[in-house]
């Protein structure tokens, strides 16, 4: 990873902690004015933010650290790992929103006056905003696991942040009714966003090949070489930002070691090519140490 990447990862980090300060001082001064169940439940999404980007941060910090001597493949699993531990309290704020709504549905309380709330609102997704732009910007150039994930969290807390606006203004006009329904959606909203970022957190501490067509890419880079004649045993993996591909050449049993090293070494300089952040292992084979039955590896 260059420099220039680990000073945005730093930065962005450092920036979602901060909007998540100041969105949840400002989410409390709401709840306390408005008594609405709905200030309340983007008060608890902010707050869950406000943990989900501690721990992104400190996980992008350790990610960032070089492979040493425990850590050969480098630390670019803390970062799915914090997506998991972010899903987890995503989802716990989730049923706490479910709960607290179905009481206020059982037991009805006024609401004090809602323009404070919606002023409130208002700066906060101006906020949000902003720091999604950052965010966007930062993913487009280090596609971090980590980030994608606050990020998902601050897309959801843009539209529930207008949605709130919309239940405050509601219930002012006498839909008292509103309110708690509308924590009950953000709860539902809430958990599945905790859904999605915990799968694809799973995903990657699970090894699971990567989905996208990448093996059957490989395959046609590999065969692109005249020389190759049947490639095998692909695997691949995400660690982290980092994708491990690994697959066997068959060659010709005349072929020379060196002339295979140079075969092997040019294969992977044309995947490195779609693939250029990949850690990539080959292995040269001769053909008839092609299993049987492996026909259609050819």
């Amino acid at each position: 990873m260059s420099s220039k990447e680990a000073t945005l990862l730093r930065r962005v980090t450092t920036a979602s902690v901060a909007v998540a300060i100041l969105l949840i001082l400002m989410k409390l001064g709401a709840t306390l004015s408005t008594n609405a169940i709905s200030m309340m439940a983007s008060l608890i999404d902010s707050t869950m933010d406000l943990f989900a980007s501690l721990v992104t941060l400190f996980a992008v910090r350790i990610a960032l650290q070089p492979p040493d001597e425990d850590h050969r493949f480098g630390h670019g699993k803390a970062e799915p790992l914090a997506a998991l531990a972010q899903a987890t309290f995503i989802a716990g704020s989730g049923v706490f929103l479910f709960i607290q709504a179905a009481q206020r549905l059982m037991n009805p309380q006024p609401m004090e006056t809602a323009d404070f709330g919606i002023l409130v609102m208002l700066v906060s997704m101006i906020a949000t905003a902003g720091l999604l732009i950052f965010q966007r910007y930062v993913i487009a150039r280090t596609n971090s696991p980590a980030i994608k994930a606050d990020a998902a969290h601050y897309g959801s807390d843009f539209i529930v942040n207008a949605a709130t606006i919309a239940a405050l203004w509601f219930t002012q006009q006498g839909a008292h009714w509103v309110d708690p329904l509308f924590g009950a959606a953000v709860g539902g909203f809430i958990l599945f966003g905790a859904w999605r970022v915990g799968r694809t957190a799973l995903d990657q501490l699970m090894d699971r090949e990567l989905l996208d067509g990448t093996e059957e890419k490989i395959r046609q880079i590999a065969h692109a070489q005249p020389e190759v004649q049947a490639v095998g045993h692909i695997r691949t993996r995400m660690s982290g930002r980092t994708p491990t591909i690994q697959l066997y050449l068959y060659l010709s049993d005349a072929t020379p070691l060196h002339e295979a090293h140079r075969i092997g070494d040019e294969v992977i300089e044309k995947i490195q090519e779609s693939f250029p952040t990949a850690d990539i292992l080959l292995h040269e084979e001769p053909i008839s140490a092609l299993p049987r039955g492996c026909a259609q590896l050819i």
